[in-house]
């Protein structure tokens, strides 16, 4: 969820210079604005998480998942809904399902063996769903963009990233780095509801990046088809490394899925993420999210 500072709000002047007036930056001359394909650009994202947190006793830990869902439909004027549900924390493994049964089978958990307090369930929430406040346009790279302009984005890859980095120093605040371009360029493939030629450009401009290189054919966890990349940051100072998959199809130019590892040596713990993703036009209105 993405709430735009001062700044960013102060900039949506800029922001739509930079957008519909993007031959500043060398992109091509805006063609036809394509008229959506229905009420809202749709996505759902289901999100499990691995921590080092272990529960039950010293002698037979067992380490748990905890699972999310959060969907947002966003309409043409920029109105924005978001919903969220927890779907319970469950054993990670067979032998942690194993070494829970002989905890007793809890169904919530106040405190892990290390004496962290969580606030765990195995039971899903109820879920919320409601607008986002004062929102009527979409925030991109820190800026806030109109439906026809973020249609107009570049749709070449050297373009649309020298279009991020100048949206990035035009904020000031934002660090403009190779951090910054890959989450913007990532963000097109699902979040925001750009043309296919736009998603394409985000798609091979990740492949320019350090670090960034692709790994072929694979499959998601739902067995959907895609084709994986692998960006790899081994950390330096004052970060940590980060190894992320990615699976894209290719086809749509859609992010399908991401797992996320991120290793912490002080203290020693890796997080795990993984996220299954659904993006694309729908009719359905807003609602709770819906369990799996």
């Amino acid at each position: 969820m993405k709430f735009a500072s001062t700044q960013a709000r102060r900039l949506i002047t800029l922001g739509v210079v930079l957008a519909v007036g993007a031959t500043v930056l060398g992109a091509p001359a805006a063609a036809a604005v394509a008229p959506p394909e229905g009420a809202y650009w749709h996505t759902r994202m289901l999100t499990t998480t691995t921590d080092h947190w272990r529960f039950g006793t010293r002698s037979d830990p067992y380490s748990l998942l905890q699972q999310e869902i959060t969907e947002r439909w966003s309409a043409p004027d920029g109105r924005s809904w978001f919903g969220y549900r927890e779907l319970g924390s469950v054993p990670k493994s067979a032998a942690d399902k194993k070494a829970w049964q002989r905890d007793g089978s809890p169904s919530k958990w106040s405190e892990s063996i290390d004496g962290k307090t969580v606030k765990l369930s195995i039971q899903p929430s109820k879920g919320h769903v409601g607008p986002v406040p004062q929102q009527n346009s979409f925030l991109f790279a820190g800026q806030w963009l109109t439906y026809d302009e973020v249609q107009r984005l570049p749709a070449d890859p050297h373009r649309l990233k020298a279009w991020i980095e100048e949206a990035g120093r035009v904020g000031r605040e934002i660090l403009v780095d190779g951090g910054w371009l890959r989450w913007n360029l990532l963000e097109i493939l699902y979040d925001l509801p750009a043309p296919k030629e736009v998603r394409a450009a985000a798609y091979h401009g990740l492949l320019t990046m350090p670090g960034v290189r692709a790994e072929g054919n694979a499959k998601d966890k739902l067995g959907r088809s895609g084709t994986a990349l692998l960006i790899d940051m081994p950390g330096g100072k004052g970060t940590v490394p980060v190894k992320t998959r990615l699976i894209v199809d290719t086809g749509r130019m859609a992010l399908l899925s991401q797992d996320e590892t991120v290793t912490y040596t002080k203290p020693a713990l890796v997080v795990k993420t993984s996220k299954l993703v659904e993006s694309g036009w729908t009719d359905s209105p807003p609602a709770v999210p819906a369990l799996p």
